[in-house]
């Protein structure tokens, strides 16, 4: 990279987000799309005679060279991005420069292509969610059946199992591929109704009657569809709901990453995020090992999560026709928004690659807390042997109590054997029977069944799907 480490630089520009993404969003590539939609309007103005055939070839023989530096030295006299870039260009083409955004007004050049800037954001994105659904959808098939203590309230609660958890994961993020797969698809320029939306120039130019005909030609000459109504831009409520679906991407893996940190804890020590035989967790404790990828993902999401106010602003406060307090923020938000999704993405795809599965914490931690989960279906099942069920709750509750005594001293968890020995519960469950229904580990439902279905669902609808220009689900 090459940048001034003198002056300011945004952690975009190098530290977070791929360099596929920082090129979409990038000054070149923004101006080199402004360009691409000049020349095809200049083509479709050729076809209704509007200008010569060799104006529209002089423009595209000139629309991959871009200038920023001389760019930039007219819009420092002119004050205006847009006119600095078309003033650059027309300098280069000589037949057709003077032709150039004929009929046009600004956001004819700037919307259509954020909109393409977008579609090609949500292409990268979608792209990079697809190899983690499915390396999520593995891993719920290899542990769907090995089981570990469930909690609710940060408590320990009942078992589930490692696979049934990550399945919760994959079903959140199954969501956010639905629901950015149908922004994608849902996207739609504003096309070229000039100042207010009337189209009015257009019609001086070409006659009303060829109004509908000539936006379809630069539709397709585009590849994109356009909104059927505008103002001078298209509707924000765009933005709003692009960058909703990826805030909501950033949710799902900000809780994939908060729970990641607690399970990482040495207390519970379940699941470990990778760490790397060089890695420092930190510079004044050399014993460290720092769940800082997961903290990385929670102090992006955080941010992540503030951009859809700001979009929400920028769609209900957009006057009448336009005003421009959307501008100078737009110009942050959806690159932001899009590079810390990517990060996000491109982080988590590392940590699940590089997953660290501690069996043994597990049953450590099922052997603590387990039996206390069996309670529930042991007083049902005494209930039914004939015992009287208050009598037995008030037994089992006082035999909990001494037992969870017990384990906060660190030592083994005596409940089943205090149980056992309790002649008035024996005389309705033998202790072989109060024994095998304490099994903790059996105690799990269907969750390996349902999460393993689940895991097939993704695989099928995920597994063949090829990403690109058309996205299908």
């Amino acid at each position: 990279m090459n940048a001034d480490y003198s002056t300011y630089l945004s952690p975009f520009t190098w530290r977070y987000g791929s360099p596929e993404m920082r090129h979409i969003w990038s000054e070149e590539h923004k101006r080199k799309l402004w360009r691409r939609i000049w020349v095809a309007l200049a083509e479709a103005q050729s076809e209704f005679g509007i200008l010569s055939g060799e104006q529209a070839a002089d423009l595209r023989q000139h629309m991959q060279d871009v200038d920023v530096p001389r760019a930039l030295e007219i819009e420092a006299e002119i004050h205006h991005d847009l006119m600095a870039e078309l003033k650059t260009f027309a300098e280069q083409a000589s037949l057709g420069g003077g032709i150039l955004h004929l009929g046009a007004t600004s956001a004819d050049i700037e919307d259509n292509a954020d909109v393409l800037r977008m579609r090609l954001s949500l292409d990268l994105i979608l792209r990079k969610l697809q190899p983690l659904l499915l390396d999520l959808a593995g891993k719920v098939e290899t542990w769907a059946e090995l089981p570990l203590i469930a909690f609710t309230h940060l408590q320990p609660a009942e078992p589930t199992t490692l696979g049934y958890r990550l399945a919760v994961y994959a079903q959140d993020l199954y969501m956010d591929w639905q629901e950015l797969t149908r922004q994608r698809l849902q996207l739609r320029g504003k096309g070229f109704k000039g100042a207010v939306g009337t189209s009015a120039a257009y019609a001086d130019l070409l006659g009303s009657e060829n109004l509908e005909h000539f936006e379809r030609r630069l539709s397709e000459m585009l590849e994109l569809p356009f909104f059927p109504i505008t103002t001078q831009v298209y509707p924000r409520q765009q933005d709003y709901r692009v960058v909703s679906a990826l805030s909501g991407l950033g949710g799902s893996l900000y809780k994939f990453a908060f729970d990641l940190r607690l399970l990482q804890a040495p207390m519970i020590g379940e699941l470990g995020e990778p760490f790397s035989a060089r890695q420092v967790g930190s510079s004044a404790m050399p014993f460290k090992r720092n769940p800082v990828q997961a903290e990385k993902l929670d102090s992006l999401g955080r941010m992540l999560a503030q951009m859809p106010p700001v979009a929400w602003n920028n769609a209900a406060h957009s006057l009448l026709e336009r005003t421009l307090d959307d501008s100078a923020n737009r110009r942050t938000l959806l690159p932001e928004a899009f590079l810390i999704a990517d990060e996000m993405l491109e982080v988590a795809n590392r940590i699940l690659a590089g997953l660290r599965v501690n069996q043994a914490a597990m049953q450590h931690n099922l052997s603590v807390y387990g039996p206390f989960a069996a309670l529930e279906r042991l007083l049902v099942r005494l209930a039914k042997a004939g015992a009287d069920r208050q009598a037995m709750h008030e037994r089992l509750r006082l035999h909990a109590m001494t037992a969870w005594e017990a384990v906060q001293l660190g030592e083994p968890n005596p409940l089943a054997e205090i149980i056992t020995k309790d002649t008035e519960i024996t005389d309705f469950l033998s202790a072989e029977e109060l024994n095998g229904w304490m099994d903790a580990a059996r105690y799990v439902g269907d969750a390996p069944q349902r999460a393993r279905q689940f895991a097939r669902k993704v695989n099928e609808m995920l597994g063949s799907t090829v990403l690109g220009g058309d996205l299908t689900l």
